[in-house]
């Protein structure tokens, strides 16, 4: 054998697996002072293992819920919490986290963090093909005979009196409706992704703004704060610029009624930004970040935590599709998309993130 097929047949060390992790790994000792830091912590918090070495675990992860931080703080407290608020970084996360106490060395725990339905990416898009597959072939099946009603209101609008002819058109313009509806239920049962190559992003952002522009803006500012230096991101074209039209169009109508309606779209470099890919097995790098930020009321609290869900809508006249196919869009090109409401600035956020085309 030789030292080659060796190495390949060593069986990894402790220190390898650790760091092959691709969720965050954290070590701490009985002061919950941080020990170790896997890569995966590096890359989600956004600091070097040597950056947080040394320091308190509750001076590195900035928990949101007061009982996670209470049960950070007893060492020799164990905890298992879904879908907990996390700011690292500058950015606010919905994170899964767990505290595993030691029993060889009392005191001494370990931190694991994965971003909430990121670490089950995977089963996360299974289950949305799931509940979408059903209403896309419904709408296949639905659509033939639209078509007939159609054409039948567009004969019997020929015939009938001028007086009785809008009744005809109200016809036609209804299934019309409907139709585009479908096609939106079938774009979002899709599971073609589109190809993906790189972009340029505020070439995209400036396309989308235009074309909600020419819809009319209803007197809200909308505002361009880019970072010139920022590299091309790897998309689809189209598929960003829909996005960027449907967060672009909705945070105009949001803000329409403020007393100064603003929507800003930001870019930025953020670093330390990734999520973990168990159907890829890696930690994918997502450090391109477009916000796009309004200032009207915000969502319903109630459904903050819906809003990327198929049929969910606080708009009066919305079908609840939007955003669900905006979710879509993004994760088809392997990024990510976020919601956040700031109470006290009186603003909402959507963000989405992006990798870096090679």
């Amino acid at each position: 054998m030789n030292a080659h097929s060796h190495r390949l047949g060593e069986r990894p060390g402790p220190a390898a697996q650790i760091g092959g992790l691709i969720f965050a790994m954290i070590l701490v000792d009985g002061d919950t002072r941080i020990v170790e830091a896997n890569q995966a912590a590096e890359i989600m918090l956004g600091k070097s293992a040597k950056r947080m070495i040394g320091s308190y675990l509750s001076e590195v992860l900035k928990m949101m819920d007061p009982r996670v931080i209470e049960r950070m703080a007893d060492n020799e407290a164990a905890l298992v919490a879904r879908d907990v608020g996390m700011m690292a970084s500058g950015i606010t996360r919905r994170v899964n986290l767990t505290l595993s106490p030691l029993g060889s060395h009392p005191g001494w725990r370990v931190v694991t963090i994965s971003e909430t339905g990121r670490d089950d990416v995977g089963n996360e898009d299974q289950a949305d093909a799931t509940s979408l597959g059903a209403p896309s072939i419904l709408a296949h099946e639905i659509k033939n005979p639209l078509a007939a009603i159609r054409g039948a209101g567009q004969l019997a609008a020929r015939k009938l009196k001028p007086e009785d002819r809008p009744l005809a058109r109200m016809i036609t313009d209804e299934v019309d409706r409907i139709a585009r509806l479908i096609d939106r239920m079938q774009q979002l049962g899709s599971t073609m992704a589109g190809t993906v190559g790189p972009c340029n992003l505020h070439e995209a952002i400036r396309s989308a703004i235009a074309t909600v522009g020419a819809a009319g803006n209803d007197g809200v500012d909308i505002r361009e704060e880019f970072d010139p230096s920022l590299p091309p991101v790897l998309a689809n074209q189209d598929a960003l610029e829909q996005v960027l039209i449907n967060l672009i169009s909705n945070a105009r109508d949001a803000a329409a009624g403020s007393e100064e309606p603003c929507v800003t779209v930001k870019t930025r470099f953020v670093s330390g930004f990734a999520f973990s890919a168990i159907r890829l097995g890696r930690a994918i790098k997502l450090p391109i970040e477009v916000t796009v930020t309004d200032n009207g009321p915000g969502i319903d609290e109630a459904l903050g935590d819906h809003v990327f869900e198929p049929f969910v809508t606080s708009k009066k006249s919305g079908q609840g599709l939007g955003l669900a196919l905006v979710r879509k869009l993004v994760r088809d090109m392997a990024g990510r998309i976020s919601h956040e409401r700031d109470a006290k600035a009186g603003l909402t956020h959507f963000r989405i993130h992006l990798q870096i085309a090679k």
